[in-house]
C-alpha cells in the first residue's frame, strides 16, 4: 500500500513538474510585465477593434435580433481574434499581460463606476408632472445638462427623460424636445468632470487630474452648452405658440413634483467622494499583478462603490425602481462590449505609441504640424467624428495615446490638445445616435411613450445642421 501511495505521489510531482515545464516553454516570465511593442506591429493587428467597433454601429441597425441575443459573444469573438494570435507570435506572458493590464487598470474600475452610477441614478424615480412650455422646457434641460457631470450622463439622462416627456405630452410637436435633450443632456453637459461621460474617466484612470477639465474646458462647454439653450428656446417658441400645438386634453394633468428614493442622492454624494479620495489621496501603497500595479486608493474606492451598489438596492423601494423601468440589460451591454473593446485596443494603443514608427504614423503625421507640434484642431475634428459613429470612450483612447499618453505632459505642455480631444469625443458623440449610449436609450423611452423620433439619417439632419455650424465656430475660437 505504502508503494502503491509513493507511486501515486511520484506521478502526481512528475505531472506538476511536467506542467511547470510546459508552462516555462510556452509562457517564460509569466509572472513578469511582458509589454506589446508597437513599432513592429502591422496595421492587421488592428482588425480585432475595427471589427468590434463597426459591429457595435452597423450590427444593430442591419441585423438587431442577431445582436440583441449574440452581441456578448461576437465581443468574445473579436477579443480571442487578438489574443491567441497575439500569444502564438508573441508569447503568452504577453497576451495574458496585456488583458491583465486592460481589465485591472481600465476595465475594472471603468465598469464599476458606470454601474454605481447607472444603479444609483436608476433608484432615483421623478414623481408630478408640470406645463411643458418653452422656459420650463429650457429649465429642465439646463438643469438635465448640469447634473450630467456629476451623475453621469447616462444617469442625468434616465432621470430627467421621463419627467420631460410627461411635461410636453399634451402637445403635437416634441421630437425636437428630444433630440436636444440628446444633444445636452445625454452629451454636452457630461464635459466638466470624469464622472460625466466615460472618455473622461478613462483619463481619469491614466491620470488625468479631476478637476482638470472642468478648469480647462469650461469656456467651450459653456460657449456650446448656451448656444444650444438658446437656440432650442426660439425653435420650441416658435412650435409651442402655433395654432393648435396644444392638444385638446393633457393625458398627464399637472401636479406637484415629488422624488422618491430620495435616499440615493445620498449614495450619490458618496460615489462623488470616493472618486475625489483616489484622485487625492495617495498612500504610495500598490499591488503588482504580472506587471500592473494596482494602487490602494484605487483599490478601496472600486470596493466602497460596490458596497455603494449594494446599499442602493437594497434601500430603494421598488416602486421607484418600476418608475424607471430599470433593467439591468443596459449596463450588461455596456460591460460585455467595453470588455472586449479594452482588449482589442491593446495592439492600436501600442502601435499609436510608437508614433510615426508605428503602423499608423500616418494618422500621427495628420495631427501633426510639420515642426512636430500637434494640431489641435484636427485633434478635436479627427476624435469628434470617429466618435460619432464609434464609441467616443475608446477613440478618446487613441487620440489619447496618439498625443503621446503622458497625462502630465497632455495637461501642461499639451493642455490645448488634451482640451481638444475631450471636447471632441464628448460633444461630437451627439451627432449620431450611435456616438454615445444615452442616446439610443433616450431614442427608445420616447418612441415607447409615443413621440416619433427622425430615422437614423432624420437625426443626422438634425446634428448636421444645427452641432455642426457651431463645432466650425468652435474650432476657429478655441482651436485655432
Amino acid at each position: 500500500m505504502a508503494a502503491l501511495f509513493l507511486d501515486r505521489e511520484m506521478a502526481v510531482q512528475i505531472k506538476i513538474r511536467a506542467g511547470a515545464a510546459l508552462l516555462a516553454i510556452l509562457a517564460p516570465g509569466l509572472a513578469t510585465a511582458a509589454e506589446l511593442a508597437g513599432e513592429g506591429l502591422s496595421a492587421w493587428w488592428g482588425i480585432p477593434f475595427a471589427g468590434l467597433l463597426l459591429s457595435i454601429a452597423l450590427c444593430p441597425l442591419l441585423t438587431p435580433q442577431f445582436w440583441h441575443h449574440h452581441y456578448g459573444k461576437a465581443a468574445a469573438a473579436w477579443s480571442l481574434a487578438f489574443l491567441v494570435p497575439c500569444a502564438l507570435f508573441f508569447g503568452l506572458p504577453v497576451a495574458a499581460s496585456g488583458a491583465v493590464h486592460a481589465f485591472l487598470a481600465e476595465f475594472i474600475p471603468f465598469i464599476i463606476l458606470i454601474t454605481a452610477l447607472f444603479v444609483v441614478a436608476g433608484g432615483i424615480c421623478v414623481r408630478g408632472n408640470l406645463h411643458g412650455t418653452p422656459a420650463l422646457n429650457t429649465g429642465i434641460l439646463a438643469i438635465g445638462t448640469v447634473l450630467a457631470s456629476f451623475m453621469g450622463t447616462t444617469g442625468a439622462a434616465m432621470l430627467m427623460i421621463r419627467p420631460m416627456i410627461r411635461a410636453n405630452d399634451n402637445r403635437k410637436h416634441a421630437a425636437h424636445i428630444v433630440v436636444f435633450f440628446i444633444f445636452l443632456v445625454a452629451n454636452a453637459g457630461g464635459s466638466l468632470t470624469p464622472l460625466g461621460d466615460p472618455p473622461l474617466f478613462l483619463g481619469f484612470l491614466k491620470g488625468v487630474d479631476f478637476f482638470w477639465t472642468v478648469r480647462h474646458i469650461f469656456p467651450e462647454t459653456l460657449f456650446l452648452c448656451t448656444a444650444l439653450l438658446l437656440i432650442f428656446y426660439g425653435l420650441d417658441s416658435y412650435y409651442y405658440h402655433r395654432r393648435e400645438e396644444i392638444l385638446p386634453v393633457d393625458p398627464t394633468p399637472d401636479s406637484r413634483i415629488w422624488f422618491e428614493g430620495k435616499a440615493n442622492f445620498a449614495l450619490l454624494a458618496a460615489v462623488v467622494g470616493l472618486v475625489l479620495m483616489s484622485g487625492f489621496w495617495k498612500p504610495g501603497i500598490a499591488f503588482d499583478v504580472m506587471g500592473t500595479p494596482v494602487e490602494l486608493q484605487n483599490l478601496l474606492r472600486d470596493l466602497l462603490l460596490l458596497v455603494v451598489i449594494g446599499l442602493s438596492l437594497k434601500i430603494t423601494p421598488a416602486s421607484a425602481r418600476a418608475g424607471n423601468d430599470f433593467s439591468w440589460g443596459p449596463i450588461l451591454e455596456v460591460g460585455k462590449l467595453f470588455a472586449g473593446i479594452f482588449i482589442t485596443i491593446i495592439p492600436v494603443i501600442a502601435m499609436l505609441r510608437a508614433g510615426e514608427a508605428g503602423a499608423f504614423g500616418a494618422v500621427v503625421r495628420a495631427v501633426t504640424s510639420p515642426s512636430g507640434q500637434p494640431v489641435d484642431a484636427m485633434y478635436f475634428w479627427a476624435t469628434g467624428l470617429l466618435s460619432s459613429f464609434l464609441d467616443n470612450a475608446p477613440t478618446y483612447l487613441v487620440f489619447f495615446n496618439t498625443a503621446g499618453g503622458d497625462a502630465q505632459q497632455l495637461m501642461t505642455t499639451l493642455a490645448t490638445t488634451l482640451a481638444a480631444i475631450s471636447c471632441g469625443a464628448v460633444f461630437m458623440g451627439a451627432n449620431s445616435y450611435i456616438g454615445n449610449a444615452p442616446n439610443m436609450m433616450v431614442k427608445a423611452i420616447a418612441e415607447e411613450r409615443g413621440i416619433r423620433m427622425p430615422s437614423f439619417f432624420g437625426y443626422m439632419a438634425w446634428s448636421g445642421a444645427i452641432l455642426v455650424p457651431l463645432f466650425i465656430l468652435m474650432t476657429f475660437i478655441f482651436f485655432r
